[in-house]
């Protein structure tokens, strides 16, 4: 009878909190003829049941005190399984930037799906991935770098030195060289490493002497990575901010910032304003093909990374300044 009475109790308190209700422990205790504390045991018992349901549906539930309310309430945190479609696009992005090696990748994509995607849609986010999948192509530096990333990035988040042994272009020679870390970006394939140079002689072979704008290295190229003891201090409104710089740089070429401007005739500008996000439509004027329009395009950028892709548009960009 007992067991019976909890079960029933257990389920009344389940079904009110569900729907939104707060659950008074004073009043439940009275509405049930038991006292507070078994009341309580009884929201330990959801709390826990929810606990285990967050692991296999993804959704966590958490019973939380009100204090305005002056009872418990159900609040949903977050969902944590993707959606099919979120996936999806997950894995789909990671294969088409074939930044990692082959095992690396399949080592990931396996974990994504087996972690974030319920028991019952696995399978079919598998088979929308498996031809992709198998034919992979992996970078050519053929290098597994995550590890040092990891530590550049507690670096920057640390403000501390690091050391680098660094491979250059191909035939170059291993270089040591002492850096401030300021952010890791990721472009076409390659994560990269802005950093400040600290060797006075190194900077002094820069193209533009004292350039304020950090060094750009390839984390895949890096050969050894050691974190110093020492520290450097960031004022806040001199820190380095990458979303900003990531807007005006191209193909991670560093250099001074510079403005361009070019007319632009082909068939989506919206490509053009995606790949320059500080990109503006200066002026408007209509093809003599009668089906295109002409647009007079303003960007400002860093360095010379914009030239290459300008050139890469052919006929269809005409560079005015």
């Amino acid at each position: 009878m007992e067991s019976t009475d909890k079960i029933e109790r257990v389920l009344g308190l389940y079904t009110k909190l569900i729907n939104g209700a707060v659950v008074n422990k004073a009043e439940e205790a009275n509405n049930y003829k038991v006292n507070e504390r078994s009341i309580q045991r009884d929201i330990d018992d959801i709390r826990n049941y929810m606990d285990l349901q967050g692991a296999s549906d993804g959704i966590i539930n958490s019973v939380v005190y009100d204090r305005q309310a002056k009872g418990y309430r159900l609040e949903q945190i977050y969902k944590l399984k993707f959606t099919n479609p979120e996936i999806l696009a997950i894995c789909k992005i990671l294969l088409d930037s074939r930044a990692f090696t082959k095992a690396e990748m399949e080592g990931m994509l396996a974990k994504l799906i087996d972690s974030c995607v319920p028991k019952e849609n696995q399978r079919l986010v598998q088979e929308l991935i498996k031809n992709e999948e198998f034919h992979y192509i992996e970078p050519r530096h053929k290098t597994e770098f995550i590890d040092t990333m990891w530590d550049i990035g507690q670096a920057i988040n640390e403000h501390k030195f690091i050391e680098i042994k660094y491979q250059g272009i191909q035939g170059s020679e291993v270089k040591t060289r002492k850096l401030k870390p300021m952010a890791i970006m990721f472009s076409e394939m390659y994560f990269y490493l802005a950093a400040e140079q600290t060797d006075e002689n190194v900077k002094a072979n820069f193209s533009v002497v004292n350039d304020a704008n950090p060094t750009i290295y390839r984390i895949d190229r890096i050969q050894g990575c050691t974190i110093l003891n020492e520290k450097f201090h960031v004022e806040y409104s001199d820190r380095f901010e990458e979303g900003e710089y990531r807007k005006r740089i191209q193909f991670m070429f560093g250099g001074k910032l510079r403005r361009v401007k070019f007319k632009y005739s082909g068939y989506s500008v919206e490509a053009v304003l995606d790949k320059l996000p500080t990109a503006r439509i200066l002026d408007e004027e209509p093809h003599k093909d009668g089906k295109r329009t002409i647009y007079t395009i303003s960007a400002e950028v860093f360095g010379d990374g914009v030239d290459m892709w300008l050139r890469s548009q052919g006929n269809i960009v005409e560079v005015q300044e």
